[in-house]
């Protein structure tokens, strides 16, 4: 997900994006690190690992999209995040993330199972679950970041994820949380 401000209210659609938040005391630590850096959007966006980029959808459309996830949820087994050191997108990108080293391919699965139907996309890079903490920054500050997080290291378990909608003065706001809720095999 990304800050970029929308018109969406304006012209009958609304952005959304669907993510797994980073639960706190880390998701607050991330988020308070990158707004230390100068990220003016910090404060608009939760520390999240993406599972469905920015994607608009008609305001019509968002209990069809609620069923969708509601289903996708309903096929996915809770999981374990286990964060880890830091990587880059560059040159590609100007990104600098905290690594998923643990909980990549449950990612994969349920971001599948989110991007097909009313929210099927092609995505412009191949996916790769990340949690971003510093973008569009300069050189010397993504340096900075990848060096200072170089040792950043938490796990949790994911058991849900969220809605966001985008608010063009807020930022990224959580409007629902669908629980994972596949049984467990065997």
């Amino acid at each position: 997900m990304s800050s970029e401000p929308d018109d969406s209210a304006r012209d009958g659609t609304v952005t959304i994006g669907v993510a797994i938040a980073v639960p706190d005391p880390w998701g607050a630590q991330l988020q308070e690190y990158r707004r230390k850096l100068g990220d003016d959007t910090a404060d608009g966006i939760p520390t999240h690992i993406t599972l469905l980029p920015p994607f608009e959808i008609g305001s019509g459309d968002v209990h069809a999209v609620e069923q969708h996830l509601t289903e996708a949820s309903a096929v996915n087994h809770v999981f374990r995040i286990h964060l880890r050191g830091t990587g880059t997108f560059r040159p590609v990108s100007p990104v600098v993330f905290v690594t998923v080293v643990e909980g990549i391919s449950a990612c994969e699965q349920l971001a599948g199972s989110i991007r097909r139907g009313p929210l099927e996309v092609d995505l412009r890079f191949p996916y790769h679950p990340h949690v971003t903490v510093a973008h569009d920054l300069t050189d010397e500050t993504l340096d900075l970041a990848f060096d200072e997080l170089a040792s950043f290291e938490c796990d949790f378990t994911v058991d849900r994820f969220h809605l966001y909608v985008h608010d063009p003065v807020v930022g990224w706001v959580p409007t629902r949380d669908f629980a994972l809720t596949a049984a467990a095999d065997g």
